[in-house]
């Protein structure tokens, strides 16, 4: 438990030191510069704190690829809210909020001020940590980081890649918009990404790719 504390309380101050740095110095990969969407995860924009419904590109067509896959799928329901089919026709920001097992995410997304910006990006890939992943987290620790928004910004960056990614595109290394690496094993139902599991993959959203993990995943 102290490791995971120091861990996390480790993480919390250097992306609060990136954000407030523009992610240069220190030795740390930059925050990928050329990537509109990196830009909009970490800076503090009036966007990024309007209204939680689905904007315009939640009107797009879905992009479905494939079905859901993994253990954890079962617990999306079959029809209505919060199933697949419906998830298809929302942006990620929306869809996190729909999934009753990603409502801890959906609360630190909304306090990051980036449900928006999360609705009006163009084919991304989230990593989405579920309500047990996040119990791993001690709660005061939990709640101290909550009320950095930079620092949540960075977190969830680092839970973002470029680009709506299927199973088969799911190995190797994933640069983040936080700007760091994800390394991705598995394949499947048996994918793995850093130490944490993925639950239920490939959620398709109208504007991402949703994932979801069984931890909070920690820049190596």
């Amino acid at each position: 438990m102290n490791t995971r504390l120091l861990a996390l309380a480790a993480l919390t101050a250097a992306l609060s030191m990136s954000a407030a740095c523009g992610g240069q110095g220190g030795g740390n990969p930059a925050p990928v510069a050329a990537n509109e969407t990196a830009t909009d995860m970490t800076s503090e924009t009036p966007s990024a704190e309007a209204s939680e419904s689905p904007t315009a590109s939640g009107s797009a067509s879905p992009s479905v690829s494939g079905t859901p896959v993994g253990a954890g799928c079962s617990s999306l329901p079959a029809s209505g809210k919060g199933s697949p089919a419906e998830l298809a026709k929302v942006p990620v920001g929306t869809a996190i909020s729909d999934v009753p097992l990603l409502s801890t995410l959906a609360r630190v997304v909304k306090k990051a001020g980036l449900v928006e910006t999360l609705n009006s990006a163009q084919d991304i890939t989230v990593f989405a940590p579920t309500n047990d992943a996040f119990n791993k987290i001690p709660k005061s620790q939990l709640d101290q980081l909550m009320k950095n928004r930079k620092s949540l910004r960075g977190l969830l960056a680092y839970h973002v890649v470029k680009g709506r990614k299927a199973p088969a595109d799911m190995h190797g290394e994933l640069t983040t918009l936080e700007g760091r690496k994800l390394t991705v094993t598995g394949s499947d139902s048996t994918l793995k990404v850093n130490d944490a599991t993925v639950t239920c993959g490939n959620i398709a959203t109208s504007n991402a790719t949703i994932y979801a993990v069984d931890k909070v995943l920690m820049p190596r």
